[in-house]
Formats: C-alpha cells, sequence, structure tokens
C-alpha cells in the first residue's frame, strides 16, 4: 500500500521502535508518579510495546516487580507457540512481535475469551467503566493474581488499554 500512496507513512506499531520507547518514556514514568508502591504489571501482548515499554521502566526501578504479560488461552502462540481464532481484539496476533521483549515480563498466563468479555461486561455494570475485551483480558488475569496468598495486600496495577465504543453492537453487550 505504501508503494501505491506517494509521500505515504506506515506507522507500524507492531515493529516501530518508538512503541516501547514512548512507554518507557510516557506510561510507565506515570505509572511511577502515580503509584511508588508497585508489586505486579498486568497487560496483554498485543504489539509488545506497552508491556515491554512500561516494563523495563518498572524493573529499572524495582527488579522485584512482577511483570505479567496476558494472552488468549485459544491462540497460546507466546507461550506455546500456537494460533487459533479467539474473540480478544487488539492481543493474541498469532506470532511474536518484534516489539516484544521477553526479557521484562516474568510471566505470561492466558484467559479465555469468554472470560475476557464476562469480566469487561462486570467492570462496565459494577465500575462504570466502559472498556473493551483486552481490557477485560488483562482485569481477568489481575482479578485471579489479587486473590492469591502471594499477591495479598499488595498493589497490582493492571493496564486497561481499549475503550468498549467500538463494541457496543457486539456480544460484550448482548
Amino acid at each position: 500500500m505504501k508503494e501505491q500512496i506517494p509521500n505515504s507513512y506506515i506507522l507500524s506499531q507492531f515493529e516501530n521502535p518508538n512503541n516501547p520507547i514512548t512507554h518507557l518514556e510516557k506510561t510507565g514514568i506515570e505509572i511511577l508518579n502515580d503509584l511508588r508502591s508497585i508489586h505486579c504489571f498486568v497487560a496483554g501482548i498485543g504489539t509488545g510495546g506497552t508491556i515491554s515499554g512500561v516494563g523495563k521502566v518498572l524493573k529499572n526501578a524495582n527488579h522485584n516487580i512482577k511483570v505479567i504479560g496476558v494472552e488468549p488461552a485459544e491462540s497460546p502462540f507466546i507461550t506455546e507457540g500456537r494460533k487459533g481464532p479467539h474473540k480478544i481484539q487488539g492481543i493474541g496476533a498469532g506470532f511474536v512481535p518484534m516489539n516484544y521483549n521477553p526479557n521484562v515480563v516474568d510471566e505470561v498466563l492466558t484467559v479465555k475469551s469468554d472470560d475476557a468479555i464476562d469480566t469487561a461486561k462486570m467492570i462496565c455494570k459494577n465500575e462504570g467503566l466502559l472498556v473493551g475485551i483486552s481490557s477485560g483480558a488483562a482485569l481477568k488475569i489481575a482479578i485471579d493474581l489479587a486473590k492469591k496468598d502471594e499477591y495479598a495486600g499488595k498493589n497490582i496495577v493492571v493496564l486497561l488499554p481499549d475503550t468498549g465504543e467500538r463494541y457496543l453492537s457486539t456480544e460484550l453487550f448482548d
């Protein structure tokens, strides 16, 4: 497409090194400034930029912070090398993105599409946050972690990357 449109530029968020750099310099710093005591950071693995950039700055601040990635159970490419159809737009691309840095991620957990949808519905109903399905996926993992003894009384930061507006005509709001 770039070859067909003169003076065009493709941002290529999966490969553009400015993606993780922006999250390292902006998102991660904002999280550190807002919440000094962080024990765990949870984010979906889409382009890899957010988890890699934020994860790096958090680990630089405190190497004990756990960085947890999230991918669809139906397409666990990062954990199992297997891709498949799923309902969680924005994560689970079926390949390892160039911007994904596994050295800053402590663990990658999977979530079922239906659980991600149910969690997005729950947060909308209970908290009034209109989030999308990938946000529901990350939040489901964060909730599950919060129930574990090792995270009792600890701060878990979860990134909710998408809005629910684009899903108003989908099963998310049936």
